[in-house]
């Protein structure tokens, strides 16, 4: 016995030696295997301490056998040489710690290791330290830790009717070690978690998996799948479970944020249906709200790159000829009916639908898929045909539309060839001044400098002679119409300017070419 007791102070002084454990109690970190140091004695059984610090509370005895240390602080004149804001910055450091220390003097104060049912005063002395120093000490019971814990039975079944001294150092959160080996001791681990924060959990959730507490790691997956997450702890709950790498352990708490490619591949049905559902919503209100949570959520998913939603531009093209081809034929009905009441149902339908296609083309500019509507919108001749023959009144929602897209003309939103906006502008502009005064006087939604300078922007992009035409149209309009026509006078000026005082000669001009010579490089 005596040479096995002295190969064991030998293991001791080599582990000392190479900086394992700080005295003659074993220590261990949170990542690091655990050791046990066992009494010289003979088999009876004893207890070894790292000589325990004064009780929490003398007056108690489950305080005298689990107690709370810190590490002590500095000398006063270390104090007088902080600054102010150090000074503050210790006082709630302090206060914290009181905070801890009162919350972990009731944890143990209630533990169920007390209870007498476990046979008395534990047998294995378990003692977290933190990295700043502060310790809390248990006597636990050896059967416990060992049935619980797989990483506790590995290492405490060598032994057997021998005292143990444990020291587990470095800890991140010494209070969610205790409760974790609280939670050991527990009949049922579910009730005990209830009503605990995520956060919480996770961190029993860690310290589980570190020592190999199944139990305790099944139970806080359980309790994470059952509650509800905020946004801010959805994230935590992703990243720790991705850090612990459980498998298939996470697999049902993961549920929630996850699904199948099979699921993901549906997307595109998926924004089918929702949009369809919008464009046909009954109550105006809930269409509206509607209209802008979906558009919302469109615009995050065109800013994540990692985003697996997509909805497709056939998807959205579809919507808008579908769209188109009602308003053609709320149009031909409005034109052809002389009842009023019927001609007023017309008209609401005439500006729902004008107004479903303004947002369906916000999606399109959005999402850099709008190019193909300027095309399809120049050719609607039939429709520019039809809307002069109704009240402006009603129609003015569809003059919107081609205000929308010189707007995102004018802002580098959309790119079309030279005939495409040419022939935007010929189909649409004269209803466009027609409307444009019924625009800006019925609705809050029109900026009126933001439309005028969307139409200049356009239009000088055209050729020369094309801005001529257009401009030239616009100044006998404006004096006769004022204020109920665009004013583009900035964009007239520029015409002016280019038309006869800055006139550009596109004669080639020889002497400025760059010259360019070849030659080899030596070597």
């Amino acid at each position: 016995m005596a040479g096995e007791n002295s190969l064991k102070s030998r293991e001791v002084s080599t582990m000392l030696k190479q900086g394992f454990i700080s005295d003659q109690t074993l220590s261990i970190s949170p990542s690091r295997t655990i050791s046990m140091v066992h009494s010289p004695s003979s088999s009876s059984p004893s207890k070894t301490f790292s000589s325990p610090p004064p009780p929490f509370s003398p007056s108690t005895q489950s305080m005298a056998q689990n107690q709370i240390q810190a590490r002590p602080t500095q000398g006063q004149t270390l104090y007088e040489m902080m600054s102010e804001e150090q000074h503050r910055e210790s006082k709630l450091s302090d206060g914290k710690r009181r905070k801890v220390q009162d919350r972990l003097a009731k944890l143990l104060d209630e533990a169920p290791f007390l209870d007498p049912k476990w046979g008395g005063i534990g047998d294995v002395r378990l003692t977290v330290v933190s990295r700043d120093g502060f310790r809390v000490s248990m006597d636990v019971h050896k059967s416990v830790l060992a049935k619980k814990s797989r990483f506790f039975a590995e290492k405490l079944q060598r032994d057997r009717g021998v005292s143990h001294s444990v020291e587990i150092s470095d800890c991140d959160d010494v209070e969610v070690y205790v409760e974790t080996v609280v939670l050991m001791y527990s009949e049922d681990l579910m009730k005990r978690l209830m009503g605990e924060g995520v956060r919480k959990v996770l961190s029993l959730l860690k310290v589980s998996a570190a020592i190999m507490f199944d139990l305790g790691v099944v139970s806080c997956l359980r309790y994470l799948e059952a509650v509800p997450w905020s946004e801010d702890e959805e994230e935590e709950v992703i990243s720790q479970l991705g850090h612990l790498q459980l498998h298939e352990s996470e697999t049902e708490v993961l549920h929630r944020v996850s699904s199948d490619s099979s699921t993901s591949a549906k997307a595109d049905d998926i924004c089918l249906s929702l949009l369809s559902g919008i464009l046909l919503a009954k109550d105006e209100k809930a269409r509206r709200e509607m209209k802008t949570l979906i558009s919302r959520l469109l615009k995050e998913d065109s800013s994540n790159d990692g985003s697996r939603f997509d909805v497709s531009k056939d998807t959205l093209y579809q919507l808008c000829h579908r769209c188109i081809s009602s308003l053609v034929l709320c149009l031909s009905e409005a034109t052809s009916t002389d009842d009023t009441q019927d001609r007023g149902v017309l008209m609401s339908e005439i500006t729902r639908e004008a107004d479903n296609i303004q947002w369906i083309v916000d999606i399109l500019i959005g999402k850099k898929m709008g190019d193909e509507f300027v095309k399809i919108w120049a050719e609607q001749k039939e429709l520019a045909m039809l809307h002069s023959k109704i009240p402006t009144i009603y129609r003015h929602e569809i003059s919107r539309i081609t205000a929308q897209l010189c707007i995102a003309i004018g802002r580098r939103h959309l790119l079309v060839p030279k005939e495409i906006r040419f022939s935007l502008l010929s189909t649409w502009l004269e209803a466009l001044y027609e409307d444009f005064g019924w625009m800006r006087r019925s609705s809050r939604a029109v900026d009126k400098k933001l439309v005028e300078d969307g139409l200049s922007q356009t239009i000088l992009t055209l050729p020369l002679l094309q801005q001529q035409a257009v401009l030239l149209n616009w100044f006998d309009r404006f004096l006769s119409k004022g204020d109920d026509c665009p004013n583009i006078q900035k964009a007239f000026e520029i015409w002016w300017r280019r038309a006869f005082i800055r006139q550009y000669s596109a004669e080639e001009d020889t002497n400025s070419q760059m010259q360019i010579t070849l030659s080899d490089y030596p070597t």
